[in-house]
């Protein structure tokens, strides 16, 4: 892993587990303090700052990432390529450079900024909350993806009308048309008309 300052500071020496830390900010994105992860998703949720990728491959392809079983917000379901949050005081897209690779073990050859989208979605399921001012990246993937288990049950890289049908009938992450369709955008400018984005 990359080391910054922040994730210098939140990287276990021990190989214990810290506790995760959060950025909660007001409705215009400034910081206004911390708390633990599971604390800020319990209902009705603390406004914290989020990341979303949306990577693509040379077709215009989108990678989806299906979340491992394991993991104990929204497990099993699939969504956008990568999701999490900064640590406090790393910029969020060296957060998204840095999940990206720990997550499907890949860098992406292309990050840019695709702007915010700030949104309430409760978890039916595990009766989480994303309250979430979210930052959005797409870029392109060209390297092979090596994910980790614990993180990706699955992968897929899927065109527009093969997510429309997707969709239909696979379980996706509650944030996930939230933030597709706030970076639609930036989408249709990185694919081209061609891509049907």
């Amino acid at each position: 892993m990359p080391i910054t300052p922040a994730t210098a500071t939140h990287s276990p020496s021990n190989g214990a587990a810290d506790a995760i830390l959060l950025e909660l900010v007001d409705e215009n994105g400034v910081t206004i303090g911390t708390a633990e992860k599971l604390a800020a998703h319990q209902p009705p949720g603390q406004l914290h700052r989020a990341f979303s990728v949306f990577l693509f491959d040379a077709h215009g392809r989108l990678l989806l990432q299906q979340r491992a079983l394991g993991k104990y917000h929204s497990p099993g379901v699939w969504s956008n390529t990568c999701c999490g949050h900064p640590y406090p005081g790393e910029a969020p897209f060296a957060a998204a450079a840095r999940r990206t690779y720990e997550e499907l073990g890949v860098s992406p050859s292309l990050l840019a900024e695709a702007g915010t989208v700030r949104y309430n979605h409760p978890d039916p399921d595990s009766g989480l909350v994303e309250q979430e001012y979210n930052h959005l990246f797409v870029g392109m993937v060209q390297a092979p993806l090596r994910p980790d288990p614990e993180e990706v049950g699955s992968t897929a890289f899927v065109t527009s009308a093969e997510l429309t049908e997707r969709h239909a009938k696979d379980t996706f992450s509650s944030w996930f048309m939230t933030v597709l369709d706030a970076a639609r955008p930036a989408i249709r400018e990185l694919t081209g008309p061609s891509a049907g984005w």
